[in-house]
């Protein structure tokens, strides 16, 4: 099912935020706070609030949508906050990466709250 999948992915890119999140610590070089943030907060929370919704209500989980939408979420947060990392570092030039994420994001999103309203009262 496509719950436990992305609330699995989640978890494994909320350790790797975190554990990078200890590296800038320890640097003290917090130029990649945003990567960090949003890598936390799309690809650890936010896919495991998405994941947890289509565990709770399995008709949700269950479609072709809620699959299409998982795995664009999955891709998004990852491709997301790894294109504002390559910014940072490597400069403006590449900005195409975290627009593109950000996209794929917003999309699996919008996908996910179609999937809630025709789902919640079900």
């Amino acid at each position: 099912m496509i719950g436990s999948l992305m609330m699995c992915v989640s978890a494994v890119i909320l350790l790797a935020g975190m554990l990078a999140g200890i590296v800038m610590g320890i640097k003290q070089d917090f130029a990649l706070a945003p990567a960090h943030a949003h890598l936390n907060l799309i690809g650890g929370v936010l896919l495991f609030l998405v994941g947890l919704y289509y565990r709770l209500i399995p008709a949700a989980g269950s479609s072709t949508l809620a699959k299409v939408q998982g795995w664009l979420h999955m891709i998004g947060a990852i491709a997301f906050p790894v294109g504002v990392a390559v910014v940072i570092l490597k400069g403006e030039a590449l900005v195409a990466i975290p627009i593109g994420g950000s996209l794929i994001v917003v999309a699996a999103m919008a996908l996910f709250t179609l999937i809630v309203f025709r789902t919640a009262y079900a």
